[in-house]
């Protein structure tokens, strides 16, 4: 079946794992996406990390899937002639350097709307393109610092804390894959022609942690971190740990689901107690919740606890850890986990799950150069101005196909 965004072309001179995967959640889809690497100096994703049976570090072989791959030094006069002859046919162009690389190398987004005045380009970098800190170096935890994350979680006598995964990088990536599909809408509907998408690592999670500054300033209530609890305790819930030593999140999002919470962990006489009537109440008296629900959760075993919540329509869900994570019946129901023909390293399929045309994980991260000659050969140039661009240093070959 062919994807909804096969017509879709992508150059990518991303690196690491915010601008890639922005790629790569679009590849899912079907999007023709050519990552170009530099010969002599490649995306650090295929080293960092553990590698895989065949000795390829397993973030590239995700990052990098369903792309081609291709070794140029688009930085020279002649590979900036070939990254032209590219983005003259493409409708995305992907970067997350630091701001003015593009510029410096003379590709500025001028320049590439003078070669494609429909090309997108998502520019992703540490603060943006512009502002007083648009030239200080940025990684995912600053960002995580910058957004508020990290000054909520934790506990409130400890220090601020990471999540476990790169949040800042992977939401960033969620929302450069939506800035650019906006775009192309706006391009579509004859809004706009090419347009930049300017794009600061630490405004995705700014964007998703909108609730703290209305509270602040509508409120006048600062959010903290609350260790197990939520910072501000607008619902019943938390993390408590049965008495088998399996770690279950309780939550309750409204007045109804709180009341069957309540009644589920200490009867009528708890959930009918007036100090408990309605959610603002709640809040009050948080701490009596929280203590009620430990008391109980922290004396019963994870399926007595389960067992208990459903019959009151309550949520207690399990913290699963990665091996849970592979063997949870709804997960591979769902189909969310995948693996390619012949190889044993296996990913989350592609998100969301479309009914007339779903995604697809055609292949895992190719080796640098993989594709170069078919590139090229679809450019115009024969085998002889390959081999003399390889020689030069200019372009890499790899011919041994896919991992």
């Amino acid at each position: 079946m062919s994807g909804p965004l096969e017509q879709l072309r992508i150059v990518e001179l991303g690196h690491v794992i915010a601008g890639p995967l922005a790629a790569a959640l679009l590849s899912d889809f079907g999007a023709d996406v050519i990552k170009i690497e530099a010969p002599n100096r490649t995306d650090m994703m295929r080293d960092l990390g553990p590698k895989a049976e065949d000795g390829v570090g397993v973030w590239w072989k995700t990052l990098g899937r369903n792309k081609k791959t291709l070794g140029l030094d688009w930085k020279s006069d002649e590979g900036r002639d070939i990254l032209r002859r590219l983005v003259e046919d493409a409708d995305v162009l992907i970067e997350n350097f630091r701001p003015g690389v593009l510029e410096r190398a003379g590709v500025g987004p001028d320049v590439l709307h003078d070669w494609n005045p429909d090309l997108v380009v998502l520019r992703v970098s540490g603060y943006g393109q512009d502002g007083p800190m648009r030239d200080v170096p940025a990684f995912g935890r600053a960002a995580e610092a910058m957004s508020g994350l990290a000054h909520l979680t934790g506990f409130p006598d400890g220090p601020p804390m990471h999540p476990g995964f790169p949040a800042a990088d992977s939401t960033t990536g969620l929302m450069g894959a939506l800035g650019i599909m906006i775009a192309l809408f706006a391009r579509e509907k004859g809004i706009a022609r090419g347009q930049v998408v300017d794009l600061a690592v630490f405004e995705a999670l700014l964007r998703l942690m909108d609730y703290p500054v209305p509270a602040l300033t509508g409120a006048n209530l600062s959010p903290r971190r609350n260790g197990l609890r939520q910072p501000m305790d607008f619902a019943p819930g938390g993390m408590f740990r049965t008495s088998d030593g399996v770690w279950l999140t309780v939550s309750a999002g409204s007045a109804e689901t709180a009341q069957r919470l309540l009644r589920a962990v200490g009867g009528d006489a708890l959930a009918d107690d007036p100090r408990f009537a309605t959610l603002g109440e709640m809040s009050r008296h948080m701490t009596v919740v929280f203590d009620a629900i430990n008391d109980f959760v922290t004396q019963h075993t994870a399926k007595e606890v389960e067992a208990v919540f459903a019959r009151h329509d309550a949520v207690a869900s399990r913290v699963l850890s990665v091996e849970e994570i592979m063997t949870n019946e709804q997960i591979r129901h769902r189909g969310d986990i995948v693996s390619v023909d012949g190889k044993q390293t296996k990913v989350i399929g592609p998100i969301p799950h479309l009914s007339a045309t779903p995604g697809e994980v055609r292949w895992l991260g190719r080796p640098l150069g993989a594709d170069s000659r078919s590139i090229l050969r679809d450019l115009g140039f024969d085998d002889d101005r390959i081999i003399a661009l390889c020689e030069a240093g200019l372009v890499s070959l790899e011919e041994k196909g896919t991992p």
